[in-house]
């Protein structure tokens, strides 16, 4: 299943965590003190649920054990945000000295209020560079304002979903590689029936499930801060090049009004009636579990997968793409910080471990060694999102002291803007970095 972090829960997550601020006094990573040579039992809560998952993670802790035969993991499964922030905050024996959370919107706020511990003189104390052992886009999502508080733990990547049939109806020998070249090939494969559709290239619609904005505006390498934290949107080109892109797109294919009617015939995303494995649609952006689960969807036709496209003025960047991912950290108020690191250290660091956990779960690795690895099991289709992971050019949603928010308000906008209810771009935007610079203002 997705490790996507879905926007509904951003602010929910950010708020939750808000408490946090003011109210964690654990030690920094190079501060612990525990001896992790002695029998010691570390609790380590994670938001895996699935039968597949739970026996990969659990396999993955075996070994540590074996490694570690005095270091005991006690396992809390399937925890999400909101009981992982009330642990880290209340503390107790039985809370958690290391979590694992999906949502890496949050990691500004868990570096920020104190909530896990600072890693980098854990670390550094373990003779680890981060910048030669994780993918850029990684160490991107897991530190804030110079603090690594958390590591990646697998990662996803997203990349553009191909029906080849389609492609061979239609006249098409290769993916897109250009933003013109995939309008042109959207509008080739897109065919009306009156006022919807027997089948579209593309849903360009904000809603269209992964078609989000954060996902659009990737492909144009955005800067969403400036050096003092102020937001960008207005003033970063990025961004009002993929809003007059996506509109164009929108208008090429019929108008918002119809290609909504058409969406609300869509299936679940995460279910076998998804649009893309059903031939609703012909092209669809998604990560790299979209390969799974169309296989247990039964779908029929051949799929084919590439990067996304890329601004044509950006066009030596192909190859590039958005990326986020799972994290973990040490609880700052875990009495056994050493112990606690040695798992995840192991956890995120060895080889084996991290290919055997990518190859159970099929998540992207999220180290180059294992990124590079023989054991990685891959077909050519997983190697397209293998290669945007550790492209230099994929990049990520930086982290923010409030979550995500940035990005709600940011989607929020971009509802009103595709509907017709905002008609002022450049307006809209400067409204939404003012709301973006209020926000975050109250958090501090």
């Amino acid at each position: 299943m997705s490790r996507l972090t879905r926007l509904c829960s951003f602010v929910a997550a950010a708020a939750s965590i808000s408490l946090l601020a003011g109210a964690c006094t654990g030690q920094s990573g190079g501060q612990a003190d525990d001896d992790p040579t002695k029998d010691v039992t570390v609790n380590f809560w994670h938001a895996w649920s699935q039968p597949n998952e739970l026996k990969a993670i659990n396999s993955d802790i075996a070994a540590f054990e074996k490694v570690h035969p005095n270091i005991h993991v006690h396992v809390v499964p399937n925890v999400n945000d909101d009981k992982i922030n009330q642990a880290l905050r209340t503390g107790g024996s039985d809370s958690p000295d290391v979590v694992s959370s999906f949502t890496t919107d949050n990691v500004g706020k868990f570096c920020s209020s104190g909530a896990l511990a600072d890693l980098g003189p854990l670390l550094k104390k373990s003779g680890i560079d981060p910048a030669k052992t994780f993918p850029k886009p990684m160490l991107d999502y897991t530190a804030y304002q110079g603090t690594r508080c958390t590591l990646p733990l697998l990662g996803d990547a997203y990349g553009l979903y191909y029906n080849k049939d389609a492609f061979k109806a239609a006249g098409i020998s290769a993916p897109p590689r250009t933003m013109s070249e995939f309008k042109a090939d959207a509008v080739k494969l897109t065919r009306s029936q009156g006022d919807s559709y027997a089948q579209l290239g593309f849903m360009p619609d904000f809603h269209g499930y992964e078609s989000t904005p954060a996902h659009y505006v990737a492909q144009w390498s955005p800067t969403y801060f400036d050096a003092q934290g102020r937001s960008q949107t207005a003033k970063d080109p990025a961004f009002t090049k993929m809003f007059a892109f996506q509109k164009d797109l929108v208008n090429s294919l019929g108008g918002f009004t119809k290609l909504e009617k058409y969406r609300n015939t869509f299936g679940d995303e995460f279910g076998a009636k998804n649009p893309f494995h059903t031939g609703q649609v012909a092209m669809a952006t998604d990560g790299e579990w979209r390969l799974g689960m169309a296989r247990d969807a039964g779908v029929k036709f051949p799929i084919g997968v590439a990067p996304m496209p890329v601004p044509d003025d950006q066009a030596n960047t192909y190859g590039k793409g958005y990326i986020t991912g799972t994290i973990v950290g040490v609880a700052a108020h875990s009495a056994k910080q050493n112990a606690a690191w040695e798992l995840v250290k192991f956890l995120t660091t060895d080889t084996n471990a991290v290919v055997d956990f990518s190859n159970a779960i099929h998540n992207v690795p999220s180290t180059l060694d294992a990124l590079k690895s023989p054991k990685l099991v891959s077909d050519p289709n997983f190697k397209t999102f293998l290669d945007i992971a550790q492209n230099p050019n994929s990049n990520t949603t930086p982290a923010s002291p409030n979550g995500g928010q940035y990005q709600v308000t940011l989607q929020d906008f971009a509802y009103s803007y595709e509907a017709g209810k905002a008609t002022d771009l450049p307006t809209g935007l400067r409204g939404v970095d003012q709301q973006v610079d209020r926000d975050i203002a109250q958090t501090k």
